[in-house]
């Protein structure tokens, strides 16, 4: 037991069903609170109580401090879980939750602080030992701009000091380009953080995102867990995320390496909870190397692969370190079995990416063996326009890559959705193009690929990325008999595969 029988859950959506999940299994009483526009939503019903905090837009509602923090007090919460986005990452936040005598479930207010800038969290990753990627920090106007890039040589890339999920983040080629870049990015960044700093470092092309998952307890204690690639990305914001890698550079040696450096990290400035380490991760021919890209001081979305690989609930972790008990594993004691993948679907226009709010005539979510939802959509409810536009999460495991991917391809061939756009058909034109089922990702990904997106651009794609899918299938029929007695199933004929011909 970890002494906390109350928490409230300062979020909404997947993420506050995903946090109540964990506690209703521990005896964990839970309070949800909600907008008015929510009022209906899955996470209310889910709780053993709900507070309603404010009207729809989340500034007057998610985003409220005192409302949440009234919300914590009304109903004798003795801690808040903040899920991710919103308030998470606030370090305003954490030091009202201090004065409040009410327990967050998170880093302190200095972690965050330090962390959550990118331009101090570079600066204490310097300290650290902590390989960045060459840069300059806080460029206060055009002209210094020009003097940086020009000193770290193009292309470069434009990035909010202050922030993240893409806003403010521009790739300049050459200095033709930089002023009206620098503007915008400014301006941006501006709107989005209400801090206009930019920082401008060396833009690494042709690299992959891979970030390592840490969990720190009060004590010094720190452990990784291997890491999640996270390459394929829209805007620079995640769409499929894997664990371990697909890089064929990745191997024990090098994951505990980056593993050391990210737990480095982590103590440089005395974390405690769960944290994300992202790195920039560079294949070479004379081998790779990665850099430090930031740190996010919270759970992450992706969350779901790491406890499908490790067997770990990184919220009850969470839960127990906040409670103020030490973690109960060690470095050894985290093993990596198997290969998870997961697929955020997203309410939007899959071409242009908007989003694509409105009501979901139906819903029908995949089941069956080693395949994990978390998800706060059914049939009837609302995607508002007014929070982030991913309605779920789709992970499937399997005992290798190959076979996690076949049973994400089944898995989205039983999805459903109705009444608004998605991404659906994207991630599975994902999971059958060749380039992905090898492994031979980037960053650039979607860009380089643009017939998953639009599909027809080029003409024999799907009939290649189909040969591909089935020479899988047929590899993995004749290897994993046993497997397929167990519980696996062939996708069935379905929709999806009409529309891919």
């Amino acid at each position: 037991m970890t002494g906390l029988k109350k928490i409230l859950v300062a979020n909404r959506g997947e993420i506050a069903l995903r946090v109540m999940r964990t506690c209703r299994q521990h005896g964990i009483r839970t309070v949800a609170v909600f907008s008015e526009g929510d009022r209906r939503a899955l996470h209310v019903a889910g709780a053993d109580e709900a507070v309603c905090v404010g009207p729809t837009p989340a500034v007057h509602s998610y985003l409220a401090i005192d409302r949440i923090i009234a919300a914590a007090k009304r109903t004798h919460a003795d801690a808040i879980h903040p899920g991710y986005g919103f308030l998470s990452e606030k370090a305003e936040f954490a030091e009202a939750c201090d004065r409040a005598n009410v327990v967050l479930i998170g880093p302190s207010a200095e972690a965050m602080r330090t962390m959550g800038d990118k331009v101090t969290s570079r600066q204490a990753m310097v300290a650290a030992g902590v390989p960045i990627v060459p840069g300059r920090d806080d460029v206060p106007d055009i002209a210094a701009a020009v003097v940086a890039a020009r000193d770290i040589g193009y292309p470069v890339m434009l990035k909010a000091s202050g922030g993240g999920g893409g806003k403010g983040m521009r790739v300049v080629a050459g200095e033709g380009e930089l002023t009206l870049a620098f503007e915008g990015a400014t301006r941006e960044a501006k709107a989005a953080f209400g801090d206009g700093r930019i920082f401008i470092e060396r833009a690494i092309t042709g690299a992959r995102h891979v970030e390592i998952q840490l969990m720190a307890d009060a004590y010094g204690n720190v452990t990784h867990l291997g890491e999640r690639d996270c390459s394929i990305q829209r805007r620079h914001q995640k769409v499929v995320e894997e664990c371990p890698s697909s890089s064929s550079q990745m191997n024990e040696q090098l994951r505990a390496a980056m593993g050391e450096v990210a737990v480095r990290a982590a103590r440089a400035v005395s974390y405690r909870g769960a944290g994300t380490i992202e790195f920039l991760f560079e294949e070479r021919p004379e081998g790779p190397a990665f850099y430090f890209l930031e740190m996010n001081t919270r759970l992450q979305v992706e969350h779901s692969v790491t406890e499908m690989t490790t067997g770990r609930d990184l919220v009850w972790d969470q839960i127990r370190v906040a409670s103020g008990q030490p973690l109960d594993y060690r470095q050894d004691d985290v093993v990596l079995r198997g290969h998870a993948v997961e697929c955020r679907v997203y309410a939007e226009d899959p071409v242009r990416f908007l989003p694509s709010p409105g009501t979901v005539a139906r819903a029908v979510w995949p089941q069956g063996p080693h395949v994990r939802v978390d998800t706060a959509v059914r049939s009837g409810s609302e995607v508002s326009s007014h929070y982030d536009p991913m309605i779920a999460k789709i992970t499937t495991w399997g005992p290798t890559r190959a076979i996690a991917l076949q049973r994400m391809r089944g898995a989205l061939e039983d999805t459903v959705v109705l009444g608004i756009q998605t991404n659906l058909a994207l991630h599975h034109r994902i999971m059958c193009e060749p380039d992905f089922l090898a492994g031979r990702v980037t960053t650039h990904y979607l860009e380089q690929h643009p017939e998953v997106v639009v599909p027809g651009q080029v003409s024999d794609t799907i009939s290649r990325a189909m040969a591909a899918a089935a020479a899988v299938a047929r590899a993995r029929s004749v290897s994993s008999g046993a497997d397929r007695a167990a519980g696996d199933r062939e996708p069935e004929s379905s929709a999806w595969r009409r529309s891919l011909r």
